[in-house]
């Protein structure tokens, strides 16, 4: 979540809102907020899933332990999940990644083409055409 914050300005000049959701309290994310140097830079909505229904809808609930696993869901303007990763809870987000993807999704949307792997931004994309597949 502190990660998230560190790259929050980008991503809402990309007209993109952030959401953190876990199914801790909400004083729990009060007592975080106050207590972490670093989720104190959060500026963004904390929402408690104490009920486990968004965790489960998003299918990112670890039943067994009934605590969200480590997920990034990205949804676009129209609701639909456009990417999802999820996490092992040994392994923190790729930030720079998430970034990555929201400006690849936002580019292919305005230019109609694909972003081939390890693609950022300013470089070109791929033109989308059946009559490339296998020659490029």
């Amino acid at each position: 979540m502190a990660a998230v914050a560190a790259i929050h300005h980008q991503l809402r000049s990309l007209n993109t809102d952030i959401l953190a959701i876990s199914t801790d309290s909400v004083y729990s994310h009060k007592v975080f907020t106050e207590v972490s140097p670093s989720a104190s830079k959060v500026t963004f909505p904390l929402i408690s899933d104490r009920t486990q229904k968004i965790s489960k809808a998003y299918r990112v609930l670890n039943e067994k332990t009934g605590a969200s696993l480590r997920a990034t869901i990205i949804i676009d303007p129209e609701g639909t999940i456009v990417a999802k990763f999820v996490n092992p809870l040994e392994v923190g987000r790729n930030i720079h990644e998430i970034l990555r993807v929201v400006q690849g999704i936002q580019y292919g949307r305005r230019t109609g083409e694909g972003v081939p792997a390890n693609w950022t931004p300013g470089q070109p994309g791929i033109t989308r055409d059946p009559k490339y597949i296998g020659r490029v």
